[in-house]
């Protein structure tokens, strides 16, 4: 058997058989990413994937790391993992979406050559109403109601009625993407007064790369309003 790195030393398969298992993963997570909008690709999706034609209990989790580093080395991207939370209140009666471990591919590129170079200004559209949804939820304390979170998008001009917007097309499935794409968590609650549709952020919008400029958006949006009123 062929020595290539001593996490797969114990692992009965040979170097080019890791070798082509490794680039399935990286072929199955770059064609999912771009099917599927960035939609994360869950970890029993690549296990079932290495594991077709073999049994070996590790090996899974070493061909994942070793696609991690080729992605990152090669194509420039961070392959990051996501873990999925659980809904905050006690009351749920039913999730959206069960806790797992799951995978987005993020560019490494500085931020300011990424945009110049590789960001695809056509659907710029779309990331301005993933932040725009995600600061509202973000601003009402994380867990907003569908009732709320629709009334705050009324007021921007986005009904959930409309199925033909000139940007977003169908409103109500514009909003279902963020949730598939685990921006955010959708979960019906049994309160006093029935049961309630709740969004609260997912793991992918508490995300340090996702959270962190939001939270310094916002602080520059607060700062210019405290300074136009000190003018006025």
């Amino acid at each position: 058997m062929a020595n290539f790195g001593e996490d797969f030393s114990q692992i009965d398969v040979s170097e080019e058989e890791k070798d082509k298992l490794v680039a399935e993963v990286i072929r199955y997570v770059l064609f999912k990413t771009h099917q599927n909008s960035g939609c994360p690709i869950k970890r029993d999706e690549l296990t079932h994937l290495i594991t077709k034609n073999y049994r070996q209990r590790h090996l899974p989790a070493l061909v994942i790391k070793e696609a991690r580093e080729k992605l990152s080395s090669i194509f420039g991207y961070e392959m990051k993992e996501l873990q999925r939370s659980r809904p905050s209140s006690t009351n749920q009666i039913r999730s959206s979406q069960q806790s797992a471990t799951s995978y987005i591919i993020m560019s490494q590129l500085p931020a300011d050559v990424y945009s110049k170079y590789v960001e695809d200004k056509e659907n710029a559209h779309m990331t301005g109403l993933t932040f725009a949804v995600v600061g509202i939820v973000y601003l009402s304390g994380g867990k907003i109601s569908e009732e709320n979170l629709w009334r705050h998008l009324r007021r921007m001009g986005l009904d959930e009625s409309d199925e033909r917007h000139p940007l977003f097309g169908n409103m109500k499935q514009a909003l279902e993407a963020l949730v598939q794409q685990r921006y955010l968590q959708k979960d019906k609650f049994n309160g006093q007064e029935g049961n309630t549709l709740m969004y609260e952020l997912a793991e992918r919008a508490t995300d340090e790369s996702v959270g962190g400029r939001l939270k310094e958006h916002i602080a520059q949006i607060v700062k210019k309003d405290v300074a136009s009123l000190e003018v006025d």
